[in-house]
């Protein structure tokens, strides 16, 4: 006797080969890019180099305090020298007190501006430092296309890098939040050698432009292009459906065909309506047979729907 049994429903959605974060290299000072040493397709390690900005301001300002430090030491050392001689004239009593604390306030002045000035050239330096553009996690360079010798300004994009592992990322309608979730199974073709089967891992809390996003997670992912677009199918629930063996359906001329036996033991072809299933080597009957029929197969085996 044919009988409804339950089948898996999928949905059509759009799909894109995608990373699970994406890290943007940034420029931390204004300057010339002088070189990149990147392309698109590279693979980077957390902490390496990748180019290097130059602003040649910072060299000037370096030696105008380099050059300031340099007039302190001097003032410095003419200040420890006539602290010298103020405090041997003041044990010899020549000088009174105040006169050596005079001779001791200009000398820690001295120092002081010293120190300062050491102080500012270091801060130029370390400036000038954060004008190594460095990679901020490992990945795959998805771009790069600064060429060298353009200027930027703090906070430009000099280079989009990958980061966390290669997922399907699923643009599913609105409608279907509430149907998908954390487990269900998603197939894709495209990908790798073919197609395979995945799990969504992660459901975005979100609704952007009336599509949810959803990550999937799925083995042999081909991950040489980023941003690829794939067919999927997502489940999205189950329901009753008339399933047969394909072998049980006779195409002839363009029509679906069916042995229906009678309860007199005769036999009829009637043409149905039918539609791939989720299951294989089974075909959804969606018109011209009823649940309760039974159907012959090519052998002349009967059978009613299975899973």
């Amino acid at each position: 006797m044919l009988a409804p049994s339950d089948t898996v429903t999928w949905q059509d959605v759009s799909a894109e080969i995608a990373t699970v974060d994406q890290a943007q290299v940034l420029a931390r000072i204004p300057g010339i890019l002088t070189t990149l040493t990147v392309r698109e397709g590279d693979m980077v390690t957390k902490g390496q180099t990748i180019g290097r900005i130059v602003d040649s301001q910072l060299g000037y300002q370096a030696g105008a305090y380099g050059a300031q430090a340099a007039a302190a030491q001097a003032q410095a050392g003419q200040a420890q020298g006539d602290l010298s001689r103020v405090r041997f004239l003041y044990q010899n009593g020549v000088y009174a007190k105040a006169r050596l604390e005079q001779a001791e306030a200009a000398a820690s002045a001295a120092n002081t501006q010293i120190r300062a000035a050491q102080a500012q050239q270091a801060a130029v330096g370390a400036v000038a430092g954060q004008g190594a553009v460095v990679a901020p996690a490992s990945g795959r360079v998805l771009k790069a296309d600064i060429p060298a010798g353009s200027a930027v300004a703090p906070g430009m994009v000099i280079a989009v890098i990958t980061a966390g592992p290669t997922v399907v990322r699923l643009q599913l309608p609105e409608s279907l939040a509430d149907k998908v979730h954390t487990g269900s199974r998603v197939t894709v073709s495209g990908i790798g050698g073919g197609s395979g089967m995945g799990t969504v891992i992660k459901l975005y809390p979100s609704v952007t432009a009336g599509q949810v996003t959803a990550d999937v997670e799925m083995p042999g992912i081909d991950n040489r292009l980023i941003g690829r677009r794939v067919a999927a199918k997502v489940e999205t629930g189950a329901r009753n459906a008339l399933l047969v063996p394909a072998g049980y359906v006779i195409n002839r001329y363009g029509i679906d065909y069916v042995t229906v036996v009678a309860h007199d033991g005769s036999v009829a072809q009637l043409p149905v309506q039918t539609a791939a299933s989720a299951e294989a080597g089974k075909l959804e009957v969606l018109t011209g047979a009823n649940a309760g029929d039974t159907l012959m197969g090519p052998n002349g085996s009967r059978t009613g729907a299975q899973r």
